[in-house]
């Protein structure tokens, strides 16, 4: 992944951000009486997208080991007010509707016919306790 690479997603994303801001504030609720802090985070909403979006194209494991063992070691100065990894992780859960709906409008490609399924089982009981449970009743 190259310098311009990054920049070329930041500046996409940094787009939509600036687009989808306004729009998201003027239909959200406001939670009358609670205090809220009204200083910038260090990190734009952009950048942390960004990471996410780097996270999932270079194909990294987990995320706390791409942001603490490649982000903040490896891409210093293309994100130079980096977080910590707990703020990192609250900012995320910010930014989630913002990359869902980036991806939803403006990244998601024509369907191939292709499909990749995960195929991790769920295990809801012990097999043998499977009638007795209500909440998987007719799937196990």
């Amino acid at each position: 992944m190259t310098d311009a690479n990054i920049i070329e997603i930041f500046c996409i994303l940094d787009e939509f951000c600036k687009y989808f801001a306004p729009e998201l504030k003027k239909h959200t609720l406001d939670i009358c009486g609670k205090r809220r802090r009204n200083r910038p985070c260090l990190m734009s909403d952009s950048e942390v997208m960004t990471i996410l979006v780097l996270f999932h194209i270079l194909r990294h494991r987990d995320l706390k080991s791409f942001y603490l063992g490649y982000v903040c070691n490896h891409m210093r100065k293309e994100f130079p007010h980096r977080l910590s990894y707990n703020r990192f992780v609250e900012r995320q859960a910010k930014v989630g509707l913002h990359l869902l709906l980036f991806l939803q409008t403006c990244a998601l490609g024509k369907c191939t016919g292709i499909s990749i399924i995960d195929s991790t089982p769920l295990k809801s009981c012990n097999i043998k306790r499977a009638h007795s449970h209500r909440t998987m009743k007719g799937w196990a």
